[in-house]
């Protein structure tokens, strides 16, 4: 007769890994504004899927472009300076 054994020791034995650091949670936050940008931008996007993109989904999406593109040199001013270079 084999004895059955449970793996539970070596499924929650990285338990405590499993959480982001404090650093990580900290560098979510440094790049929040990018990625609700990101997010705006792929909403525009997703409007004109179903549609022929009109004069108003294509200024939407212009502007949630820019929108992106100043919140990524926001992020890399901002890290450049927290490094101490200058971007």
């Amino acid at each position: 007769m084999k004895n059955i054994v449970t793996v539970q020791d070596a499924v929650t034995a990285f338990a405590d890994f499993m959480e982001p650091t404090a650093a990580e949670l900290d560098a979510i936050e440094l790049e929040s504004p990018l990625i609700l940008a990101e997010v705006d931008l792929l909403d525009a996007q997703i409007i004109t899927l179903d549609r022929i993109p009109n004069d108003l989904d294509a200024r939407r999406i212009r502007r949630a472009r820019n929108r992106v593109l100043a919140a990524r040199r926001d992020l890399v001013n901002r890290t450049a300076d927290a490094a101490g270079g200058a971007a």
